[in-house]
């Protein structure tokens, strides 16, 4: 059935385009309801363009996003970023943007609703919907996502420098051991004044809404996620994970987290960084000595194996796709292991942040002989003796 069919009738009323003021880049339906005030229409009408073409570049530079919530408004530009554009079949689309709601709320605000929709042989295609605040600031408008507003009569519990903002009740026990991690990661990576305000929803539809994805062709049927954002030394982070009272966590993932507020995880590399998270926090529920007791039976009982060929590819060993397990990130999680306990985290941070992965790994050993002495050439006979002394 085409998309078409299933689009209500009334959504292909609200996109019958019509110009208002000088608008080029958004479309606007006929019976929508714009302000009283046609000046004032006119300034937020122009600025709200303003706002989504600037989406498509960095959201630092986005200079319509309300400071006082700017790391809340950059979780949801990431999720506008590029929405214009996408391919099906190969083919180009090219999704338009169409107001669908100005409603006035508290405090002089408006909350302000749009659509992506591509139409082509009078099939519509919705892409995605989104919701924003805006806010007026003198002559023009601002705009946030609604994640403050929507979370406003949630509770807060606080660790050290993390705010957890929960529903109804949360597992303080639990969180207190999540920041404890936390600060032995901050230590470790000599990480100081960083803060985290984590929201802990039921599931990947609860977020959307939260931040002010109403819907998003690309997450169909998905139940479960986690967005983040960073800005300096603070993080956001909004779980959908099926864990509203946080029940659980991942130390892994924690290590990863921590790590970000200290230098991008694209810049450092990819497999030191999976290796330290090894170590520190095992991977999907599997301690690290459970996995290396799994790599010894199924990867390192084959004596003919070279490590340098095992670098340059990811072989995979986990019990299914979704619960991997990478023979390289066992290997380099040995010689963290060996570096941190003979010459301190500081040897570890050099091997992170020697480059990011690339084939060949030329940047990798050339760190690892500054450090150890070992060469390239000699990478074999070493890991052979780390995994034996093990």
């Amino acid at each position: 059935m085409k998309l078409s069919k299933l689009f209500p009738l009334f959504f292909f009323l609200l996109i019958t385009v019509s110009t208002f003021g000088q608008s080029n880049y958004l479309n606007i339906g006929e019976n929508i309801h714009l302000l009283k005030d046609s000046l004032q229409s006119e300034k937020l009408i122009s600025s709200f363009e303003k706002f989504l073409e600037s989406a498509d570049a960095d959201n630092k530079d986005n200079r319509y996003v309300l400071p006082s919530q700017d790391i809340e408004t950059f979780i949801l530009l990431d999720e506008i970023w590029k929405i214009r554009f996408s391919k099906r079949n190969y083919e180009e689309i090219v999704y338009k943007p169409y107001l669908n709601n100005i409603v006035a709320i508290e405090d002089n605000k408006f909350l302000i609703q749009v659509s992506y929709i591509s139409i082509k042989d009078n099939e519509a295609v919705h892409r995605a919907s989104f919701s924003l605040i805006a806010h007026p600031t003198g002559n023009d408008f601002l705009y946030s996502s609604p994640l403050k507003r929507n979370t406003k009569n949630w509770k807060t519990y606080r660790a050290g420098n993390n705010v957890f903002f929960y529903k109804e009740t949360i597992n303080k026990e639990n969180v207190d051991v999540y920041n404890s991690y936390a600060k032995l990661f901050d230590k470790k990576l000599n990480a100081t004044n960083k803060t985290m305000d984590y929201y802990c929803c039921t599931d990947l539809p609860e977020l959307l809404k939260l931040i002010g994805v109403d819907y998003k062709l690309d997450y169909n049927g998905r139940e479960h996620s986690t967005f983040n954002s960073v800005i300096g030394d603070r993080k956001l982070i909004v779980s959908g994970k099926g864990d509203p009272e946080f029940n659980d966590f991942d130390v892994h993932d924690l290590w990863h987290s921590r790590l970000s507020l200290v230098k991008s995880r694209r810049a450092v590399n990819k497999h030191v960084d999976e290796a330290c998270a090894y170590v520190y926090g095992g991977s999907w529920g599997i301690s690290w000595e459970e996995i290396f007791l799994s790599f010894k039976e199924k990867v390192a009982s084959d004596k003919t194996i070279d490590w340098t060929e095992i670098k340059e590819q990811k072989l995979d060993f986990g019990e299914s796709p979704e619960k991997h397990l990478i023979a390289d990130y066992v290997v380099t999680a040995l010689i963290v292991e060996e570096l941190e306990a003979k010459q301190g985290f500081s040897a570890v941070w050099k091997l992170l942040d020697c480059g990011v992965y690339e084939k060949g790994n030329r940047n990798y050993y050339t760190v690892l002989e500054e450090l150890t002495g070992i060469t390239k050439e000699e990478y074999n006979d070493y890991v052979w003796k780390l995994i034996k002394s093990k």
